[in-house]
């Protein structure tokens, strides 16, 4: 009758573990880190240059006059892959309403030309080096966690920065107060 006791003890202290890191997981998702101050001019913003699928450079300049959406990602982020497919079905129902969605990633062309195809990414996603995790921090991400979204204006002034998983009707409301459409 004794022996079982212990084997109790270790199931009653594997499932409260197992509740734990459940409830850890999901506060994870949850926005907890407030953006920081922004340190960049929307000159800054517009002139940053990355390169596409194909190594063309690419800025944010180009798509002057629009919302943009941008989002710094990597391969390895769960929630970055969590939110992305929302951002899929919000740039099909924006993009004729002047607002572009932009990915940008320090990370291998191959993987992200690869997670891109395997979630249907319909927006560009843009690769950098060092300097993509520095442009996030002076946008706002002080603590470089992923991921995190900025919102500019046409003018490429932030108008948001928000770092974790922006769930697709909480930016649907928000392009929603942004373009009044």
């Amino acid at each position: 009758m004794k022996g079982w006791l212990p084997l109790a003890g270790i199931g009653l202290l594997a499932g409260l573990a197992g509740v734990s890191l459940m409830l850890a997981g999901r506060h994870a998702q949850t926005p907890a880190i407030e953006a920081g101050p922004i340190d960049a001019s929307p000159a800054a913003i517009h002139a940053a240059q990355f390169r596409d699928g194909e190594g063309a450079t690419r800025s944010l300049g180009q798509f002057a006059g629009k919302v943009v959406v941008v989002n710094f990602w990597a391969t390895w982020c769960t929630p970055c892959r969590e939110e992305m497919p929302g951002f899929v079905k919000l740039q099909s129902r924006w993009q004729g309403r002047g607002v572009q969605f932009v990915g940008i990633a320090h990370d291998e062309a191959d993987k992200v030309a690869a997670f891109g195809r395997e979630l249907g990414v319909n927006y560009p996603l843009w690769l950098g080096d060092a300097g993509v995790m520095d442009l996030s921090r002076r946008l706002g991400n002080r603590l470089g966690v992923l991921p995190h979204t900025v919102l500019l204006d046409g003018q490429g002034r932030v108008i948001e920065s928000r770092i974790g998983v922006f769930a697709e009707a909480a930016l649907e409301s928000r392009l929603e107060a942004i373009t009044g459409k």
